[in-house]
């Protein structure tokens, strides 16, 4: 007989699943009732619980120069703040109290623009407000102080027991501050958009994909679910070399200044270029602007947007179409009179007209001395009755020629093409027309154009379309390379061009263009003064500028670089040779004396110094270098192994001819070192290595040093040094 009595369990059973059917009714109900009636309530609950479809910016592509360095980047920047009303909730206003000494002692470190008693001011009055959202420090902070501030007294607590907050932006920075501005471009760094030069012109590319994500809070926090992963943006390798371009921007300089603080009128605008002959690649690209401060800026891209008159580096184009049409040779003579020319009622002037003019000029000599009445009376003479033909010969030459570079704003230059109504007069032609466009009036050039053109004459005629980008890259893998490209086999015959190329070595060594030259070197090129009006009122009312270029070629037996070189400035003196010829010499030698490599016992000479001075630092290298320039020191302090640490002394000479080295007694790795005496870098490598944060101010040696010597090594401890 079963144990199991039904009359008992059967109604215990019938009520639990009564009840369980009771309960699943409700729960069916309520479901309905929050379905139906409450939807719109909890859809907007729901709604202020997450966001769906939230873009995520990727991280934008580099700027890269053409061996790899870093030019343009995207690095992450800060505002700190400090949220007191949760520091108080969460009772640690004592512990604010017993660590604001050391918290403004450290901030006075870490930014040493305020000190610690206006840290403590600041501080005070928004803990008084009991702010939110307080600024510890207004100007954005790199990662790498934000974590250094990070770490301080209550700082370092969470989020809601110190109430230390802050705010990420995303900034975009060129690693060599102005150099190349024009050229690399900006950002607009609210809205994320590019302004202008490299980086608006490949925008597409550095920008990348938005993700999306959607946001959910769970447990009052809102967690990032991804629903598309963001594609970071690709790199951009530029032809920029940033030794070429850095020697180019302080040469350009330096001239622009020199015209200024001289007194020689006043210098507004500056343009350098630098080409590779064989390739077309643009190696540096300098466009400075004086503003109301007397400081010269980047601010436009004059090299490629500026449409102006190019003077007399345009008048190799003259000749060069003269010759190739055959109607003169090299032996052509032209009378240049006594430096005055009546051209069809208007004055044509030759620079010494003052001194009696050049007289009777063969051809090459009207480039060498660039005689305005020389070049103009070969073209007018043999051009007049079919200036078209003239006109057809420079655009044979591609110098009209339209060079696609990828910057917004740049421009195609213009050369009038004479035209004849239907009642046969010139509607856009005068007499005067073809001598003054043959000289270089009458015809806007932007810089760039007419350095391709120079570049051509150097490549032995061949026209390279100037490029600024040779690929792009991402995750180290080239996804799009950008060829040379040639725009034109040949510029002229072979006969013409080797007649140019000797005229314009010849202008370097004979003639205006002398100050441009090198004694190590050949150069070749043109010299170019050509006035400008200033403002709209023309020539006589509004007066004059002047516009002073070189454009050339280096070395003249090997062409390797073209460059181009134009200064507007006002006032006299105002000299193509002597002004802008002077910073393409610099330019052309630093960037030749860049490639020599000698050893280093050249530097030994008749003059030289035999025995030289050594600072106080590490003797092991002092005595490497001593060793390598013939000197023997009194004991040799040499590497016992491949990771030897350095050994600091002093040294002092001994006669003439060698010098005595000595280890100096060092303090213990927690004191402060002394390194009077020493140079930057071992001053530098001794703070840091103990873990001083350091500064360096001026060139030389340590004068001074912030931290006494000795002194025990506080926490965060910086130190300024000064080398005089």
């Amino acid at each position: 007989m079963s144990k199991f009595n039904v009359k008992k369990v059967m109604p215990r059973y019938n009520i639990m699943a009564y009840l369980m059917l009771l309960l699943a009714m409700v729960i069916v109900g309520k479901a309905l009732y929050l379905m139906t009636v409450k939807r719109d309530y909890w859809t907007k609950v729901a709604d202020r619980v997450k966001r769906d479809s939230v873009s995520v910016h990727p991280t934008r592509g580099n700027i890269l120069s053409c061996d790899g360095q870093l030019l343009a980047s995207t690095l992450p920047k800060y505002n700190i703040f400090m949220d007191f009303k949760a520091l108080h909730e969460a009772g640690n206003d004592s512990l604010w109290d017993a660590k604001l000494d050391s918290i403004c002692m450290l901030l006075h470190r870490t930014f040493p623009e305020k000190t610690e008693k206006q840290f403590r001011i600041l501080l005070a009055q928004g803990r008084k407000k009991q702010s939110r959202h307080w600024p510890i420090w207004k100007p954005r902070i790199d990662y790498k102080t934000f974590m250094t501030v990070s770490k301080f007294p209550v700082f370092c607590l969470s989020q809601n027991k110190s109430g230390f907050h802050f705010e990420e932006h995303v900034a975009r920075e060129n690693s060599f501050g102005d150099m190349a501005k024009r050229t690399l471009g900006a950002m607009y760094g609210a809205k994320d958009s590019a302004r202008f030069g490299l980086e608006l012109s490949y925008d597409s590319i550095l920008r990348g994909q938005n993700g999306i994500v959607h946001r959910q809070k769970v447990l009052n926090r809102y967690l990032n679910i991804t629903d598309t992963p963001p594609e970071d943006g690709a790199d951009i390798v530029t032809t920029i070399d940033v030794n070429i371009q850095d020697l180019a921007e302080r040469a350009l300089l330096k001239e622009l200044r020199t015209i200024n603080d001289n007194g020689w009128g006043q210098a507004y605008t500056g343009v350098a270029i630098v080409m590779e002959v064989k390739t077309g690649d643009i190696k540096a690209i300098v466009n400075e602007e004086i503003d109301k401060d007397g400081n010269f800026h980047e601010t436009r891209n004059h090299a490629v947007s500026d449409l102006m008159e190019p003077g007399s580096v345009f008048k190799p184009v003259s000749i060069m179409v003269a010759l190739d049409d055959g109607v003169v040779d090299t032996t052509y003579r032209v009378d240049t009179k006594g430096g005055v020319y009546d051209m069809y009622g208007r004055d044509m002037k030759d620079h010494n007209w003052r001194h009696g003019g050049y007289g009777v000029l063969t051809l090459p000599q009207t480039l060498w001395y660039s005689s305005n009445i020389g070049v103009s009376r070969i073209i007018d003479d043999h051009y007049r009755k079919h200036p078209e033909k003239f006109v057809e010969g420079v655009y044979r030459t591609g110098i009209a020629d339209p060079l696609g570079l990828p910057i917004k704003g740049a421009a195609a230059p213009k050369i009038r093409m004479p035209h004849v109504n239907k009642n046969g007069w010139w509607d856009n032609w005068s007499r005067t027309t073809l001598p003054w466009m043959s000289i270089g009036y009458e015809t806007q050039i932007p810089p760039i154009s007419t350095l391709t053109f120079y570049n051509a004459i150097a490549n032995g005629g061949k026209m390279m379309r100037p490029r600024l980008v040779l690929r792009t890259v991402k995750d180290g893998k080239t996804i799009t390379e950008y060829p040379t490209e040639v725009m034109r086999e040949s510029i002229c015959k072979e006969k013409t061009l080797k007649e140019i190329q000797t005229i314009l070595e010849q202008v370097v060594s004979i003639g205006l263009g002398k100050k441009a030259g090198s004694p190590s070197f050949k150069v070749s090129g043109k010299t170019g003064t050509a006035q400008i009006s200033r403002g709209s009122l023309g020539y006589k009312t509004g007066g004059v500028n002047y516009l002073l270029s070189f454009a050339g070629y280096f070395p003249s037996d090997n062409p390797q670089y073209s460059c181009i070189v134009c200064i507007q400035k006002s006032g006299l003196p105002a000299s193509g040779g002597g002004m802008s010829g002077v910073v393409f010499h610099d330019i052309a030698e630093g960037i030749m004396a860049q490639s020599i490599k000698l050893d280093i016992s050249h530097a030994r000479d008749s003059s030289s110094v035999m025995v030289p001075d050594v600072k106080y630092g590490d003797i092991l290298s002092a005595n490497y270098v001593l060793q390598q320039l013939g000197i023997t020191p009194n004991r040799n302090f040499m590497l016992t192994g491949p990771k030897q640490m350095p050994v600091w002394g002093r040294a002092s000479i001994v006669g003439n001819a060698s010098v005595s080295l000595r280890k100096t007694p060092q303090y213990a790795h927690n004191r402060v070192p002394d390194v009077h005496g020493m140079g930057a870098r071992d001053a530098v490598f001794q703070m840091e290595s103990r873990g001083i944060r350091t500064s360096v101010i001026g060139r030389g040696t340590v004068t001074k040093q912030s931290l006494a010597p000795g002194t025990k090594i506080g926490k965060n401890a910086r130190c300024l040094l000064v080398l005089n």
